[in-house]
């Protein structure tokens, strides 16, 4: 598969692959979005280590899936509008005008 904004191998990464099985492994989410979550769509493991409970995902490959970039950006989306700021960050937030008032500066 070719690198995009979709998809990114990244095979000069000393861990590359980091999970095996995977005929187009994609390093996009090397950092899995769902990792603090306990609820994912992925297989993880919880371990109970001397009463420490470790999510363990070493055997998940899920956000290294191309056909999963939909359903991990459509998360990403839905967690990002359900997002509160401290009154902190709302003072410092700097006031963006946008032409188009439904959107907002980043979106097409």
């Amino acid at each position: 598969m070719e690198n995009s904004s979709r998809f990114f191998a990244n095979t000069a990464c000393q861990y590359y692959p980091c999970h095996r099985g995977l005929k187009d492994f994609n390093c996009l989410f090397c950092y899995c979005p769902f990792y603090l979550r306990e609820k994912c769509p992925g297989a993880p493991k919880f371990l109970d280590i001397r009463g420490r409970i470790v999510k363990d995902c070493s055997g998940c490959v899920f956000p290294h899936c191309p056909e999963n970039y939909d359903v991990i950006i459509e998360w990403i989306r839905k967690e990002n509008e359900q997002r509160e700021f401290s009154e902190e960050i709302r003072r410092k937030a700097v006031k963006v005008e946008t032409k188009d008032k439904g959107k907002q500066p980043h979106e097409n």
